[in-house]
């Protein structure tokens, strides 16, 4: 290794990765451990201790040579309780356990202005409720979120949290403030919530003397792997759901609750939302399916006359919010592979639908979209999705949520925006075409709204 290198982890729900990364943004090494989840009907939990037996062992993989800083994303709203030493009292909760929907309307009734459509019921603050409805006091306990409990294990001692991984557990990135009377009015002391910093920041050092920076949650990692950090650039995670986030100078606010926002460690913020929609629903509707022959089969075929609202729950919270959303169908899906090109039209239509909420809102009209997520393996879906959108589409080099807080930790003392531009390459862009989706994309919206869907 020449130069110093800075290390990003990222911990997931199925696995913790880590890259090590140059002062150009070449990786260096990278390595990953599995996870298990234990899930049981609403419940989703995992093992912290797992995080750190896996932490422990990557940072052996991929150190070498100098290491300048490291820096830790995780799941947004996954948290435990600990004792006041920092010891695990629970296991981790995490972020799309639903355990404690029906708590939600106590929140709201708390600070109706704040919480009325902002609060969801998988963030973090329900389930805390939960907790000490369990019998956990936490005068005598601490709210620690994922990625500050693994970086107190390396630093060996409690640290503050970051105003990303705050967010979901009631935190005021306005006031820059625990939201005390609130707190006070559901019977939680603040002395068991954390210090807040900006991601970034210094939280301690380990005992090689290495930094450990304040991160932020998966989602904003992935969009700083993707370089999505100027207004009009937007970085769009599709996997088994579908997430947006970009950049603007003056915070949204949405009405509906559908859009939130993180603040920009560089000043301004960092819209978005997380749709229930994407190409989880391809394994429901597809079982056993040869997914790679279907979308060699898609390309051939083109565009055709039907969509399908992709949704496999009930249920929809961007770029709409709809409890009572099911998926269906417009025009005719006679056989597997027409089912398969119209869930990837049907993405990409709520794809085009988010990017046109949030304009409405105020966000700066979309000029490029960093394309991330496991769906970027199909190149005829990538193209699809520039045609719908009507702009061009990047495919970053490293879209990799580890390299995002390698990217992070590397502009400790300077710039995001300027460290990203250094360090985030770009491995090939496509420009839209010419296609005959507009009219279809009409009729699209036109049935979310005849069903009700948007309001």
């Amino acid at each position: 290794m020449v130069g110093p290198g800075w290390i990003g982890i990222d911990l997931g729900t199925q696995s913790v990765r880590a890259v090590l990364a140059d002062v150009d943004g070449a990786v260096l090494a990278h390595a990953s451990r599995p996870l298990t989840s234990h899930r049981g009907g609403a419940r989703h939990e995992q093992d912290p201790q797992s995080w750190l037996d896996a932490v422990d062992v990557l940072l052996t993989e991929v150190t070498s040579g100098p290491i300048e800083g490291l820096s830790i994303c995780s799941t947004s709203g996954t948290f435990l309780l600990t004792d006041l030493a920092g010891r695990p009292v629970t296991p981790a909760l995490m972020y799309d356990d639903a355990r404690a929907a029906a708590r939600r309307d106590r929140i709201v009734d708390a600070d109706p202005d704040r919480w009325a459509t902002a609060m969801q019921p998988t963030w973090a603050l329900p389930k805390i409720l939960d907790l000490v409805a369990d019998g956990y006091d936490l005068a005598n306990h601490r709210v620690v979120h994922s990625a500050d409990f693994v970086a107190a294990h390396l630093v060996g001692h409690p640290v503050a949290t970051d105003t990303s991984h705050a967010l979901k557990t009631g935190y005021d990135l306005i006031a820059n403030t625990w939201p005390t009377a609130a707190f006070d009015k559901l019977g939680l002391p603040s002395t068991a919530f954390p210090d807040v910093v900006l991601p970034g920041t210094e939280l301690g050092r380990t005992p090689a003397g290495v930094p450990v920076y304040a991160g932020m949650t998966d989602g904003c990692a992935a969009q700083i792997a993707a370089g999505a950090l100027t207004p009009g650039a937007w970085n769009s995670v599709l996997g088994t759901t579908l997430v947006l986030k970009g950049v603007s100078k003056d915070l949204l606010v949405d009405p509906t609750g559908a859009v939130y926002s993180h603040r920009h460690p560089d000043g301004g913020w960092l819209p978005g939302g997380a749709s229930s929609t994407g190409a989880g629903v391809l394994t429901e509707l597809l079982p056993g399916a040869d997914l790679d022959a279907l979308d060699q089969a898609a390309r051939a075929l083109g565009p055709i006359d039907a969509a399908i609202y992709p949704i496999t729950k009930t249920g929809e919270r961007f770029p709409f919010v709809a409890p009572q959303a099911e998926r269906f169908t417009l025009g005719a899906t006679p056989d597997d592979l027409h089912t398969y090109a119209g869930v990837l039209q049907g993405v990409a239509f709520i794809e085009r639908l988010a990017f046109e909420h949030l304009v409405s809102l105020g966000a700066d009209p979309v000029r490029s979209v960093s394309l991330t997520g496991g769906a970027t393996r199909s190149g005829y879906w990538n193209q699809l999705r520039s045609d719908v959108l009507g702009v061009p589409v990047e495919l970053p080099a490293v879209p990799d949520p580890a390299f995002g807080m390698a990217v992070l930790a590397a502009a400790a003392g300077a710039g995001l925006t300027e460290t990203a531009r250094r360090m985030v390459r770009v491995d090939h862009v496509l420009e839209p075409r010419q296609q005959s989706l507009d009219e279809l994309y009409g009729e699209f919206v036109a049935e979310l709204d005849r069903r009700g869907y948007r309001g």
